[in-house]
């Protein structure tokens, strides 16, 4: 018999096996991006040359202006709270028109408020606290952009559940309306 040496030969390797550092999103960055995003989408949709004009037009009351940013803030928001609230199942924007008496008032267009249905599985203060968030943040960058501080609210969030949509209660209703259908703009 012969007799067999084995010799194991180990090396220490510096490695770093810490999990790395999961960043969320915070409403004033998500903020930030929707209003950018919002802005170059609008002078994409109408032809314009680049963020300084579109607020131009806002600043005028352009209503095609606002429609098209609205829709923009609209879509990136809904993308937002769908992915950071498992229990949301669908956003819808709802496009309310200015009465006449609001554009004789000038309170029109610049100044409306983005109206979304978000269909959750239930409804949960998580949820009411992160549209919270976003809508202070967005308001606050929207006034800055703007250069005024008149806007309080952008957002008009309704929260629909199962129960709502099922029996057809309130904005719950809304979803299977056949004269005002809002737009689906994210769904899980």
């Amino acid at each position: 018999m012969t007799n067999v040496s084995v010799h194991t030969v180990m090396s220490q390797v510096d490695a770093d096996l810490s999990a790395p550092q999961l960043r969320l999103p915070d409403a004033d960055s998500t903020a930030e991006v929707a209003l950018t995003e919002a802005l170059e989408y609008c002078a994409q949709k109408m032809g314009l040359a680049g963020r300084q004009a579109v607020v131009d037009h806002l600043r005028q009351g352009d209503r095609s202006a606002c429609k098209y940013c609205h829709y923009s803030i609209a879509k990136h928001v809904a993308v937002s709270v769908g992915a950071l609230d498992d229990n949301v199942k669908a956003v819808y924007v709802v496009d309310y028109d200015a009465t006449p008496q609001d554009l004789c008032f000038c309170e029109g267009p610049q100044g409306s408020q983005i109206h979304l249905i978000v269909w959750a599985e239930r409804k949960t203060g998580a949820l009411d606290s992160l549209v919270g968030a976003l809508d202070r943040a967005l308001v606050e960058r929207y006034n800055g952009v703007m250069g005024t501080h008149q806007l309080a609210h952008l957002l008009d969030v309704q929260v629909v559940d199962d129960a709502d949509v099922n029996n057809r209660v309130g904005y719950g209703a809304m979803l299977s309306s056949l004269h005002q259908r809002p737009i689906q703009v994210w769904k899980r």
